[in-house]
């Protein structure tokens, strides 16, 4: 079933770091079993640079499990043309809705599982810690912090997804922790 399931179901074009790329990166990732949110960021001598964001659509007749292998099979393979250094995942919160805290943990469990499979560092951060970072206030809206990623990233508009977004604070919040100008 996994096979009928692995069409590319993503937004934007899918790059490939070559071995050897000289630069740390850092991928953000917003979990999600329907929508999963990305943003890679490449730290140069100039401050972080975009590298790749987007988002992971699973098929939406799947079942749960479906949907999980599915992910795991994209994400593998995201992990692998991007080659990060680090990822940076949302750490999970109490939402009104135990279901979908449910599926969020879920979907958190199988990037936790790839990302420590292939990667040297796999970090966790609250949402309230990425907004505090990149905005100064821990409950600002999803609209000034996708301002903030686009000023960060010296981007003329933040990217259409929120996910992505998302994902990109997460990661931007990374490297202002690291505070170490163009290397982590």
């Amino acid at each position: 079933m996994l096979s009928l399931l692995r069409s590319p179901m993503t937004d934007v074009p899918r790059p490939r770091i070559p071995e050897g790329n000289p630069h740390r990166i850092v991928l953000g990732i917003d979990p999600g079993t329907q929508v999963l949110g990305y943003g890679a960021v490449v730290m140069r001598q100039d401050g972080p640079r975009l590298l790749a964001a987007g988002v992971l659509r699973t098929p939406r007749t799947a079942d749960v499990p479906a949907r999980l292998g599915w992910l795991r099979v994209e994400l593998d393979d995201l992990l692998e043309r991007l080659r990060p250094a680090v990822v940076v995942v949302e750490q999970a919160f109490a939402g009104k809705n135990p279901q979908s805290a449910l599926r969020i943990g879920e979907a958190r469990g199988v990037v936790l599982a790839c990302a420590a499979s292939c990667v040297g560092e796999v970090v966790q951060y609250p949402p309230a810690v990425a907004k505090r970072s990149l905005v100064g206030n821990g409950g600002a809206g999803k609209e000034q912090v996708a301002r903030m990623v686009a000023v960060e990233l010296g981007l003329d508009e933040p990217p259409s997804s929120q996910d992505a977004t998302d994902a990109l604070a997460l990661a931007l919040t990374y490297v202002h922790r690291a505070r170490i100008p163009g290397s982590l």
